[in-house]
């Protein structure tokens, strides 16, 4: 067991305890590491491919050589024998405001009932208390960029909260201001406060390793004129766009429409999209628009038939599929069970239109869930790959714990065997935030400021929620 002196002393002093939060907070300096004699490094790069065995060069937290038998000088040495040193993922989907919302729901009374009983309670200090708690979930399953869904900001305080969480949660990510839940379906979002937290935290164009965005109801939860508005308010900024693009019938994004009216392209993400007809997935490939696929949720939100299908036809239309949780009420934040559902469903049906349709591979999904993931939200040349010039978005997994013994194909073990368990170390953007299977963070303070956030939003929902 590593304690937090014994930690803090082994990274050099890097990090300190913050008094108001209760987390571990990185300091400024990033150190020369040597990641050496990785069992196997799955780099996703389309040069690189998977080395047997290689050494990570990591200084000033970008990644500067990747290959046998690097020079150490001045490096600090990250042994990684009978590890796989991969790249970290990325979830492209995630409302982290809910994180604390979990197990709220139940037999009759699923997702979207149990939100309705609980979004208006969350306050300023629930939401950071929720994605703090989300980011070091994330952490310890080995995804280090996050697109943070934020589609409950209540107020100016609870954006501020998120954006504080973000801080002390040491991940890239995107924050997607978004509008009050429950708000009504005739009324645009209001952008003023998504013009003061630009100012006041992204004037230079990033927070951190935080850059700014903007969620957007999408014809779901809004009126076709409140919808318009809201689009010509975030493209007229120049902010990136998220869109739910719908699970169940009827259609309510037309692509052609949306090429139309230039709403389309790198700048644009849309998740779901079950419904899509094989022409809207001709477009979103042929424009470069984002697409997020969260498998969990289509399987059980979805009423459109099979989403196999759409996963399929998405495929075969060239768009670059990237993975994503939704809410931790529906999915898990473990992105390697994201894989694993991905791979195991993600075959032709005989007697279908995807009879003939290729299935998804190992490598496929690992794509998807880290290049194809930083992509989608414009990090391409940032992170998603273990390539020389990127930041150093990093992790190391252990091979020789019992559910992944005796060994084998390297990305056959990473998408059938692996678990958040198996994470002995990770970077996010050359800082060491999990070393020796155990987080940097006050765990411990957050998982306690969680739950009684938690019991209280419970005990005023009332009802099927009173504890």
């Amino acid at each position: 067991m590593i304690n937090r002196r014994t930690l803090t002393k082994s990274l050099g002093a890097a990090l300190a305890v913050s008094a108001v939060s209760g987390t571990a907070t990185a300091d400024s300096g990033r150190r020369r590491y040597l990641v050496r004699d990785g069992g196997a490094v799955v780099t996703v790069d389309p040069v690189l491919g998977v080395l047997p065995r290689a050494d990570v060069l990591i200084d000033d937290g970008r990644i500067v050589a990747v290959g046998p038998d690097l020079p150490a000088r001045g490096a600090q040495v990250v042994d990684a024998t009978d590890m796989i040193v991969m790249p970290g993922f990325v979830n492209t989907h995630h409302h982290m405001w809910s994180a604390l919302g979990r197990n709220f729901v139940a037999d009759g009374f699923p997702y979207f009932a149990a939100k309705r009983a609980t979004s208006t309670l969350y306050t300023d200090v629930d939401v950071y208390r929720s994605v703090l708690l989300g980011l070091a979930e994330l952490a310890n399953a080995g995804v280090t960029t996050v697109h943070n869904w934020s589609n409950n900001t209540r107020t100016p305080a609870h954006a501020d909260a998120e954006l504080r969480a973000h801080r002390d949660g040491f991940l890239r990510a995107r924050f997607s201001y978004g509008h009050v839940d429950q708000m009504p379906r005739d009324v645009p979002m209001s952008f003023t406060d998504v013009d003061r937290v630009r100012q006041q935290y992204f004037a230079d164009g990033a927070f951190g390793l935080v850059h700014l965005g903007v969620a957007l109801r999408g014809l779901s939860q809004s009126t076709e004129p409140a919808f318009f508005a809201d689009m010509d308010a975030a493209v007229g900024r120049g902010l990136p766009v998220a869109i739910h693009a719908g699970q169940a019938p009827p259609r309510i994004v037309d692509a052609a429409d949306y090429e139309r009216r230039g709403w389309l392209g790198p700048s644009t993400l849309l998740c779901h999209y079950v419904t899509a007809l094989d022409s809207d997935m001709e477009i979103v490939a042929r424009t470069g628009t984002g697409f997020s696929w969260s498998p969990h949720s289509e399987f059980r939100l979805g009423t459109s038939g099979d989403p196999r299908s759409a996963l399929l036809r998405f495929r075969r239309a060239g768009v670059p599929v990237s993975l994503s949780s939704d809410a931790t009420s529906i999915a898990p934040s473990d992105v390697f069970e994201t894989m694993r559902l991905v791979w195991n469903t993600g075959i032709p049906w005989t007697g279908t239109p995807t009879a003939d349709l290729p299935e998804v591979g190992f490598r496929d999904v690992l794509e998807m869930a880290t290049l194809n993931g930083a992509r989608a939200l414009g990090l391409g040349s940032v992170t998603g790959s273990i390539t020389v010039g990127k930041r150093a978005d990093v992790i190391l997994v252990r091979t020789n714990d019992i559910n992944l013994a005796p060994g084998g194909l390297i990305e056959t073990t990473l998408v059938q065997a692996t678990t958040a368990a198996n994470v002995d170390t990770v970077f996010s953007d050359g800082r060491i935030i999990k070393r020796g299977g155990r987080l940097v963070h006050d765990v411990g303070r957050i998982v306690r400021d969680a739950r009684a956030s938690s019991l209280r939003i419970r005990r005023e929902a009332g009802g099927i929620l009173t504890p």
